[in-house]
């Protein structure tokens, strides 16, 4: 067709144009619009340098001049596994949980300073050296019982380290710790030590708990005897004092308290004095 038009310039007319005309249009139509999503923001750049910053909507740019970088600002999670030493040179491994986003307004600055992958420069090597710096600082024991301070001390020094690149850490989480087979069971057997100590420490408490009630029932059971036996006691002697108590002894008893006085009688028996009949 083109060497029809060039040895014919005549024939080149407006109907063989437009369809060129068209064909163009839509090109550059579908090259020059662009939507930036919820959620997105749209780094515009003309001739590869950045230009502005698109918001989500619909947007126009020159076709083959300017293009577009799509960069989330919403919450992310990353979840990395990773390895370290704690403080007693333990070999400790996690697998780690951060959720953060990106800080919409900086968004221009960290697509040029680090780029639209800043996800893959700068979290995961950050959670890596964090980690290993926290876990450090503790021993393998205080790993496991003070694990929400550890958890929050490597929390706090991402959010140090990775605000200066303009992305809010939102939450750090320990999903998990593991340590070598030999730790895990020397820590079972001191688990079990401890157990067995716990029991017998309950054991000796009860066995001194027993002893004492038994004790108390002895003394308690002595002082019953001790209270029966002095009852009859009492009893045997009220019993020997009442079979003493004879006439002849009364009378006795009698003669020891007179003053050698006889009373006046006007009637009846002379005190002390028994008169009886002849046999």
């Amino acid at each position: 067709m083109l060497e029809w038009i060039f040895d014919n310039p005549k024939n080149f007319s407006l109907g063989c144009l437009l369809p060129i005309l068209v064909v163009l249009a839509i090109v550059c139509s579908v090259f020059s619009v662009y939507t930036v999503p919820s959620g997105s923001v749209g780094i515009v750049t003309h001739f590869g340098a950045v230009d502005h910053v698109a918001q989500p909507g619909l947007g126009w740019k020159t076709p083959f001049v300017d293009g577009i970088e799509i960069m989330s600002v919403q919450t992310i999670k990353d979840q990395t596994d990773t390895s370290a030493a704690s403080k007693d040179l333990q070999s400790v491994t996690a697998t780690i949980a951060v959720n953060y986003h990106l800080d919409s307004k900086f968004a221009k600055d960290v697509f040029v300073n680090v780029g639209p992958n800043y996800q893959d420069v700068l979290i995961a090597p950050a959670i890596q050296n964090i980690f290993k710096a926290t876990t450090a600082q503790y021993t393998a024991e205080q790993l496991i019982t003070n694990r929400e301070a550890v958890r929050g001390a490597a929390e706090t020094s991402l959010k140090e380290q990775l605000s200066s690149y303009h992305v809010v850490v939102e939450n750090f989480s320990i999903v998990n710790f593991d340590f070598s087979k030999d730790y895990d069971a020397a820590i079972e057997a001191k688990q079990v030590a401890q157990q067995q100590v716990e029991t017998s420490r309950q054991k000796l408490a009860q066995a001194q708990v027993d002893a004492e009630t038994a004790k108390a029932q002895a003394q308690g059971q002595a002082d019953a005897n001790l209270v029966i036996a002095q009852g009859k006691a009492d009893a045997n002697a009220a019993l020997l004092k009442s079979n003493a108590l004879t006439p002849e002894y009364l009378q006795y008893l009698a003669i020891l308290q007179w003053d050698g006085h006889l009373p006046s009688v006007v009637g009846g028996a002379t005190p002390f004095i028994n008169i009886s009949s002849p046999k």
